[in-house]
């Protein structure tokens, strides 16, 4: 898999991408608006948008469905928007024990979710690759749509996995490391298949239609199972040389501690991601306990969750401390796999954060939590797949054209 062609070179693409994201970032917009905005010249916003219009990505709205601009005189303007039927874009996240597929229209609408389970933890590439494929056939046929009608698949795997090639150097959802994973995902789907890490997805998330839309400088982490870390920075995902950045989880905070999934010693996750809370509190003799089983032993005092949770704290506050310190970023969110509350995101826990951080005489990095549900990964990987889905259109390459 490939990144789409850069459009820097392409004067022409590039005022496409422009005018398409000015169009998504406001919702509607006038033409003369998207020429203040992007400083493109009045007379080429006009022809690209022509030709947006003709390829059928943005329509018009006509001055009375729109609502009057206050203290605007005369007639209003004629505004575009993007067409939502223009594409139909499938986000999946591959969990233990479930695939979850999120479809969405071109403006980011919820079409319909499924979820199809696993049978394994840990497959076979052409068995993980056949089961996704089959996951979003089947939310296609749920939803009244067919998997032909699909512009773009994008897959969040949690690991070690370098989007920029399709390549997963581990996953806990694969039975073996360095795997060629897009590739196998392009030979069963009829259109362009994206692979990235769960949690940059959900930065991109994030950075579309969350939080972090208009910030140029922050960090996504994110809490369950594991946890994880997407970089944006300049506006951008940032991956590393070889597509690993942000694995926050297996950042070591214990010399030759706990055994990780990974199969290091030490990990963060081995003590602060969910596995890892239960795995300590089972060695101290509370078995099958939850995160949340846990929250509630230690609120009615129970010594073993109080020592493993006050334990788990300090290992990430003193991690996010670090964060701040080396990225200096505008803002952090937590993204948070529960309901509720959970025993890591407390405002202790904030406050240990902004004590331990490198103090300077400007005001603090924003640590804000964002307690999601599972639903938030599949949402990651639908924001990123139309994204790349919106830069093919703007190359105007071919839909069936591998990516």
């Amino acid at each position: 898999m490939r990144e789409a062609t850069d459009t820097a070179n392409d004067p022409r693409r590039w005022g496409r991408g422009r005018v398409l994201r000015a169009i998504r970032q406001a919702g509607a917009i006038a033409r003369v608006d998207i020429a203040r905005q992007t400083g493109i010249s009045a007379a080429t916003v006009t022809a690209l948008t022509a030709e947006l219009l003709s390829e059928g990505l943005i329509e018009r709205i006509h001055p009375e469905d729109r609502a009057p601009d206050a203290g605007r005189r005369g007639r209003p303007r004629e505004a575009l928007r993007l067409r939502g039927e223009a594409r139909l874009v499938a986000g999946v996240k591959v969990s233990h024990r479930v695939i979850t597929v999120l479809l969405v229209d071109f403006t980011g609408a919820e079409i319909g979710l499924h979820e199809a389970p696993r049978a394994e933890i840990a497959s076979a590439p052409a068995v993980l690759a056949d089961a996704i494929v089959a996951a979003t056939t089947a939310a296609c046929a749920r939803h009244g749509r067919r998997l032909e009608d699909v512009s773009g698949i994008c897959v969040g795997l949690a690991g070690q996995v370098d989007g920029a090639r399709g390549h997963v150097h581990w996953s806990s959802a694969l039975d073996r490391r360095n795997v060629d994973l897009a590739p196998a995902l392009a030979a069963r789907a009829p259109c362009p298949v994206f692979l990235e890490n769960d949690a940059n997805l959900v930065a991109k998330a994030e950075q579309l239609f969350g939080r972090g839309r208009g910030v140029d400088n922050f960090l996504v982490v994110t809490v369950q199972h594991g946890i994880g870390m997407g970089v944006i920075l300049g506006g951008e995902l940032h991956r590393g040389a070889r597509g690993c950045s942000g694995e926050l989880g297996h950042s070591k905070v214990v010399s030759d501690g706990a055994l990780c999934q990974c199969g290091q010693r030490g990990c963060l996750e081995a003590y602060a991601g969910g596995y890892g809370l239960r795995m300590r509190a089972a060695e101290a003799g509370l078995k099958d306990m939850s995160v949340e089983d846990l929250r509630q032993a230690e609120a009615a005092g129970d010594p073993v969750a109080i020592e493993v949770l006050s334990e788990a704290r300090q290992h990430f506050a003193r991690v996010l401390a670090n964060l701040v310190t080396v990225f200096d970023p505008e803002l952090i969110v937590l993204a948070v796999e529960a309901e509720e509350g959970h025993p890591l995101c407390t405002p202790e826990v904030l406050e240990q954060v902004r004590q331990l951080s490198l103090s300077v005489d400007a005001p603090p990095t924003e640590i804000d939590v964002q307690f999601r549900d599972d639903r938030m990964w599949a949402e990651g990987a639908t924001a990123y797949g139309i994204e790349r889905v919106e830069a093919l259109a703007v190359e105007r390459r071919p839909l069936g054209q591998s990516a």
